[in-house]
């Protein structure tokens, strides 16, 4: 965002950096600390005659008006705080890539780099979207289940749908991995190019490696570097 909106302001020093990155990973652990005392393995009788074994938060009768309280913060930390705050920085993102001409005539060039960025436009939307589609079902789930107990208690398959809507959840970050290596910095072409080299007779070899980049990518080195710059 700061990047992209803000290319002028200056970058922040190595300190805060520095800073902010301890600052984030001590707010992790402070807020997990709850949840990982609470949890613990106990078996639930789902039908007659069928038990299951489920590993869980299990807090105390007498503390559900806190474990509520908790659930909300997170809740409000993790997916609603996120998700505003990702809509709004990648509206702006969009509206300075998608919206903003650049400047000079509409060469081929200057048509690449608005590709490129358009691209990258997309790119955005879609970890945004992914990340409502797996963590809202999951974070609904949760809500159903703890606030409004009749409705799940006697479901078959409660279970079931509680490690389906995890699962989807978790994947998440493989879902972004894959988005960033399928469309960002033609990482999969390289990537081709890499498995035919590999499969490529040895007299192709003496080849040197900028030449290979050149060909596979097929744009020009400074449109790359720029499309790169832009993300």
């Amino acid at each position: 965002y700061l990047a992209i909106v803000h290319p002028l302001k200056p970058r922040m020093n190595y300190q805060t950096a520095s800073f902010l990155i301890a600052l984030v990973w001590m707010v992790s652990i402070l807020i997990a600390i709850p949840s990982a005392y609470f949890t613990t393995e106990t078996t639930l009788v789902i039908v007659k005659n069928q038990e299951k074994i489920f590993c869980g938060q299990i807090w105390p009768v007498d503390q559900q008006l806190y474990y509520k309280s908790y659930f909300l913060f997170v809740f409000g930390l993790e997916f609603v705080g996120p998700v505003i705050t990702m809509t709004l920085c990648y509206a702006r993102i969009s509206q300075e890539l998608w919206f903003k001409a650049v400047p000079g005539f509409q060469t081929e060039q200057i048509r690449k780099r608005l590709r490129c960025r358009r691209k990258t436009v997309l790119l955005l939307m879609g970890i945004l979207t992914a990340y409502v589609l797996c963590w809202a079902p999951f974070y609904g789930f949760t809500i159903v289940r703890d606030f409004f107990p009749t409705v799940v208690v006697k479901e078959k398959h409660y279970l079931t749908a509680f490690y389906v809507v995890e699962c989807i959840a978790m994947s998440n970050s493989m879902i972004n991995t894959i988005c960033f290596v399928t469309v960002k910095n033609n990482t999969m072409k390289y990537f081709k190019k890499m498995l035919l080299l590999h499969w490529r007779p040895s007299h192709y070899g003496s080849k040197s490696s900028a030449d290979l980049d050149l060909k596979a990518s097929g744009v020009p080195a400074t449109e790359e570097v720029d499309c790169i710059r832009l993300k």
